[in-house]
């Protein structure tokens, strides 16, 4: 019984924790389609608000993270965080684009997130 108790306990943790590193950007839902004002060639801009690996980030079209676009950069490729490498290519892609203004064009989608 303590066991199963611990093994709940930590189940439970280990779920609060990838919700708390989870992305804040929202606009796309993590499933579904795309709102429509990100059809492929939409045009929209804003500021960086928020990187989340080395190779995509978060800009603001509006207020709020219901307004915040999910950025994948395409035919970039960064290690993941986890990896070695990830956490420096973090740095790098929020010193370069953090608060800055982003031009983007949309492509496709992958995931909850614009390519």
């Amino acid at each position: 019984m303590q066991i199963a108790i611990g093994l709940a306990l930590l189940l439970g943790a280990l779920t609060m924790a990838t919700a708390a590193k989870a992305d804040p950007c929202k606009a796309i839902p993590d499933r579904g389609p795309m709102p429509s004002y990100l059809h492929r060639g939409a045009h929209f801009s804003g500021p960086v608000v928020y990187v989340g690996d080395g190779d995509s980030l978060c800009v603001a079209v509006g207020q709020g993270p219901s307004n915040w676009v999910e950025i994948r950069l395409e035919d970039f490729y960064a290690p993941e965080l986890h990896s070695p490498g990830g956490p420096n290519a973090k740095l790098a892609l929020e010193k370069i684009a953090m608060g800055r203004n982003a031009e983007c064009v949309a492509n496709r989608q992958s995931y909850d997130r614009v390519v």
